[in-house]
């Protein structure tokens, strides 16, 4: 692995245990794709240091498991805006 690759990688599991980030968060904050993250914290972090790749699945299971509430509730604004757009 280059060492930018071995950089990106840290730096991306870092941001996500320090923030409970989620991939698109830290693909955003970086400035790189979700695909790029979500190798990066699973296979290439999994070979660098597997007790750190832990921390970061906990985390990105947590936020699969959440996923569907912060829909509902994106959903729910979009339509709270539309409606009051409507309204007025």
């Amino acid at each position: 692995m280059k060492g930018v690759d071995e950089e990106r990688v840290w730096r991306s599991a870092v941001y996500i245990l320090e923030n409970g980030a989620t991939v698109r968060a830290a693909a955003t904050h970086f400035g790189v794709s979700k695909s790029t993250v979500h190798k990066d914290v699973t296979e290439r972090l999994k070979r660098l240091d597997p007790t750190v790749y832990g921390q970061v699945r906990q985390v990105l299971e947590f936020n699969k498991s959440q996923r569907h509430i912060r829909g509902g509730n994106a959903t729910k604004a979009k339509y709270r805006r539309t409606n009051c757009r409507a309204n007025a």
